[in-house]
């Protein structure tokens, strides 16, 4: 995994702090893959409520986590219980490795 202590420890807070202490997050996608290099970070949230406003709520977050990541780009899929899933959803569900 392509992250290091500090950048688990700054997405943990901010998806707390934003979704609340019941979401959990997963990193899948290249990240993954430690003899690649460069990319973005792709993560999964899962929250255990609806969510009102989604895209809102995705956005919010990947701009927070990207600061912490020196700018790099942070793409957020976001999984509740109002949520249509997606194949994406079911990769990262599968590939990915909860923070």
């Amino acid at each position: 995994m392509r992250l290091t202590d500090q950048q688990v420890a700054a997405i943990r807070q901010e998806v707390s702090a934003v979704c609340g202490d019941g979401a959990t997050v997963q990193l899948f996608g290249s990240r993954l893959d430690d003899a690649a290099r460069g990319g973005d970070v792709d993560l999964l949230v899962v929250l255990p409520e609806p969510v009102e406003r989604p895209a809102m709520l995705s956005a919010q977050l990947s701009a927070k986590i990207s600061r912490h990541m020196h700018g790099r780009s942070v793409d957020v899929v976001l999984s509740a219980p109002n949520l249509t899933t997606t194949p994406v959803h079911e990769i990262a569900a599968r590939e990915g490795v909860t923070l």
